[in-house]
């Protein structure tokens, strides 16, 4: 282990983290205004509608099997009465399933945004960098997901690359469970934890913004304006 691995994985997931922290706080409290993601749906519609479904009803079941993956130790999986051969149903066939959606709605709306003029022209270099860094990422995990699992059938994550994840959140990293880690998987990893640090600085800021407030408010009444005639 060299002073390389030193750095990948641990000073800069580190690194990341905190700049994703500290950058949001940064932001919310002097850029508030900015706090959105600037609508192209008067440019177009249909591509943004189709592609924009498809990327969020498979990111969201993706994000949960990370989760799951890396956040729950493989002994309490197995605790439960999911086996080797039942997790790796889950997390190859179903995780793929939603994969190959949130790769096409990625392919829509990233094509979308370089493709079609004005769209183009509304989007900052930092919504370019964003699509750009989503659609690798996306790839990268279809194909360690996909490829590597067929070329390296042996390969389990959960022995190495999660125990390495759960380490950095208490604070005691190990670099060398990454020694041996397929490259696809490091790749994937380090472009990953790259977003996490842009994240703060770009308009993927929106997420934090969910508008809970309308459930509970109070219906909006339009009257008629009988003396303007309106």
């Amino acid at each position: 282990m060299n002073l390389l691995d030193q750095f990948l994985w641990v000073i800069f997931p580190y690194m990341c983290i905190v700049v994703f922290v500290v950058g949001h706080i940064f932001r919310y409290r002097n850029d508030q205004f900015n706090w959105t993601a600037k609508s192209s749906e008067f440019i177009e519609k249909k591509r943004l509608k189709l592609g924009s479904l498809m990327f969020h009803l498979g990111i969201l079941p993706v994000i949960g099997g990370h989760i799951a993956g890396l956040g729950i130790p493989k002994s309490w999986m197995d605790a439960i009465g999911i086996n080797d051969h039942m997790y790796h149903i889950g997390a190859v066939y179903i995780g793929s399933l939603f994969g190959f959606l949130t790769l096409g709605g990625m392919l829509l709306l990233t094509a979308r945004r370089l493709t079609i003029k004005n769209v183009r022209k509304l989007s900052s270099a930092s919504d370019i960098i964003v699509n750009l860094l989503l659609l690798f990422i996306v790839v990268m995990g279809m194909y360690s997901t996909v490829v590597t699992n067929v070329v390296e059938p042996g390969y389990d994550y959960r022995s190495s690359i999660s125990i390495w994840f759960r380490n950095l959140f208490i604070l005691r990293p190990d670099a060398g469970l990454m020694t041996d880690v397929p490259l696809s998987f490091k790749i994937h990893i380090l472009s990953g934890f790259s977003i996490f640090a842009l994240w703060p600085f770009t308009r993927l800021v929106h997420v934090w913004s969910v508008p809970l407030n309308y459930i509970g408010r109070s219906y909006i009444l339009y009257r008629k304006n009988r003396k303007h005639g309106l």
